[in-house]
């Protein structure tokens, strides 16, 4: 007896469009997204922000020609552009590793310049006074100022952890006072005799960074190392490790065993030490002396780079030099384009807006759900 024959298939009914305008969509966290899709979608408001700002500086006069040659081929073929760039890139290595230390372990540092400030001062201590041998004396100076913005940090450290005292508030007001001890100094005793400007003597030049070979500054070099440094110890070791913990659930953590208090301490007095770190760098690199002025906008650029770069030190290594490059790119356009500081500073906010937007949707998709008023 046969089999009787297969009905035939039912064909699968064919989805019918319904317009973009017309789905009703939901807002989702995402659980998780791979690197590759968060370097694209970065990739995508960097580009969006350039896109708007090169049309803002064509409006303003700047030609597409020059826009292309002066700050794209320019300034990454250019052997003093982009020392210039990468000098600048140096000391923002430092904070922006500072910021992101401290984040990882919930501690919001929001002290980075006055930690600057006191590793300045630490630094130009030990010149003054000449402390230890030539030979030695740049080395002194650098650990003078590892311990003063660590020392520094101590307070608003203590005052969280032992009396509950919000961190924001203090580590952010301790820079007015280091800012106004600088002053101090710099009008008073230690005053440059010489002229009686603001400012101190100059460091002699075995107190300055050297450069090194292609005349790059050896404060580059030295970002590099801590930046590699921090990525170990974030990424390869077990205090790395129990940060992750921390971060996800200080409780939590607390609960299983992990020593939290010992880390956030740690993890805060690291931050202090490379914010001091980075005030010796611009003293003994860029200025060349104590300034009243040197820490100025680097305490708002380390945070925005640990926060860009999602507290990862080579990204913030990165996104210090992109930031560098925004600073350098934006003298350039008022000293040869006559653009006003105003359009500069606007053209900043728009890139920072437009790559912290990104963060949005790394965390958050949009799924489309049904039509309206269905």
């Amino acid at each position: 007896m046969s089999a009787p024959p297969p009905e035939p298939a039912t064909p699968a009914p064919r989805r019918r469009f319904v317009p973009l305008l017309e789905r009703r969509y939901t807002l989702e966290l995402r659980q998780q997204l791979g690197w590759p899709q968060q370097a694209a979608i970065l990739a995508l408001a960097v580009a969006v922000g350039l896109f708007i700002c090169g049309a803002i500086l064509v409006a303003a006069g700047v030609s597409p020609e020059d826009l292309l040659n002066e700050f794209v081929v320019q300034t990454f073929t250019d052997p003093q552009n982009l020392r210039a760039v990468l000098f600048q890139a140096a000391p923002m290595v430092m904070v922006g590793l500072a910021a992101a230390m401290a984040f990882r372990a919930r501690f919001w540092n929001l002290g980075l310049e006055g930690q600057m400030v006191w590793g300045a001062i630490g630094a130009t201590f030990v010149s003054l006074h000449q402390i230890g041998p030539p030979a030695l004396r740049l080395w002194l100076m650098a650990a003078a100022a590892l311990l003063c913005g660590l020392a520094w940090v101590v307070l608003p450290a203590l005052f969280k952890m032992r009396l509950g005292i919000n961190e924001i508030i203090s580590s952010l007001m301790l820079n007015y006072v280091a800012a106004n001890f600088l002053l101090h100094l710099l009008y008073g005793s230690w005053k440059d005799p010489k002229d009686s400007f603001p400012y101190s003597p100059k460091f002699q030049a075995f107190e300055r960074l050297p450069d090194i070979a292609g005349g790059f500054s050896s404060a580059i070099a030295l970002a590099a190392l801590v930046a590699v440094a921090a990525w170990w110890l974030v990424d390869r070791s077990r205090a790395g490790l129990y940060l992750r913990f921390v971060h996800a659930s200080a409780r939590v953590a607390d609960a299983v065993g992990v020593p939290v208090r010992r880390l956030v301490l740690g993890a805060v007095l690291l931050s202090g030490a490379l914010a001091g770190l980075a005030g010796f760098m611009v003293a003994a690199g860029q200025e060349g002396r104590l300034t009243q002025a040197f820490y100025s906008g680097y305490g708002f650029s380390g945070i925005l780079i640990a926060f860009l770069a999602r507290n990862n030190p080579l990204a913030a290594s990165v996104v210090a030099v992109l930031v560098a490059t925004l600073f350098v790119a934006g003298r350039s356009l008022q000293v040869f384009y006559q653009i006003p500081f105003s359009m500069v500073q606007l053209i900043q906010a728009i890139l920072v807006v437009c790559v912290a937007s990104s963060d949005f949707f790394i965390r958050h998709r949009l799924r489309a759900v049904g039509r309206k008023g269905a």
